[in-house]
C-alpha cells in the first residue's frame, strides 16, 4: 500500500464532504418523518412501496432490538471504531476513487445512524418495501448509502483482483 504523504489528508476533503452530505440527507429526511408521522403511520406510495415511521433499536433487520438498552452503546462504540478506521484509510488512499467513493459512503452512513442512536436511543427508518406478501425491514438513507457503500467495496475488490494488484 502506497502511503498518502502530505497531500493525503487535503486530497480526502471530497470524501468527506460526500460523508456529509450523506448525514445531512439523512437526518433532513428523517426530521421529516419525526415531524409529520407518528410512530406506526404508514403512507401508501405505490403497490410495492409504503413511507413509514418506525424505530429499529437494533442492527440491520432489527438484529438485538429486544436485547434491553445496551445494544444502543454497542452498536455506537462499533461505528466509532469503523469511522475511525475509514478515516484512516481516506487518508492513506484519497486517490483511489471508487475505494474512497465506497469508505466514504459507509462513513456518511454509520454516522446518520449513530446521531440516531444518541439522540433518540433508536434509530428512525422510513422506506418500505414490499411484495406479493414478501415484506422487507424498513428502512432509511443512511442504510442506503452503508448497503451501496459495501457494494463499492465488493466491487472495488473484484476490480482489484481481476487488475493483478
Amino acid at each position: 500500500m502506497a502511503r498518502a504523504g502530505k497531500s493525503g489528508g487535503a486530497r480526502m476533503w471530497p470524501w468527506l464532504a460526500w460523508a456529509l452530505l450523506l448525514v445531512i440527507a439523512d437526518q433532513f429526511t428523517k426530521t421529516l418523518i419525526l415531524g409529520y408521522y407518528r410512530l406506526g403511520d404508514a403512507t401508501y406510495v405505490t403497490s410495492f412501496f409504503n413511507v413509514v415511521r418506525a424505530h429499529n433499536t437494533g442492527a440491520a433487520f432489527s438484529f438485538l432490538a429486544d436485547a434491553g438498552g445496551w445494544q444502543r452503546w454497542l452498536f455506537t462504540g462499533i461505528a466509532v471504531v469503523v469511522a475511525a478506521f475509514i478515516l484512516w484509510q481516506l487518508r492513506q488512499h484519497p486517490g483511489q476513487r471508487l475505494f474512497a467513493f465506497a469508505l466514504s459512503s459507509i462513513l456518511g452512513g454509520a454516522i446518520g445512524n449513530v446521531v440516531d442512536r444518541l439522540q433518540h436511543g433508536y434509530v428512525v427508518d422510513f422506506l418500505d418495501f414490499h411484495l406479493r406478501g414478501w415484506h422487507f425491514p424498513a428502512f432509511n438513507v443512511a442504510d442506503c448509502a452503508i448497503t451501496v457503500g459495501a457494494a463499492c467495496l465488493i466491487l472495488d475488490e473484484l476490480l482489484r483482483v481481476r487488475r493483478g494488484g
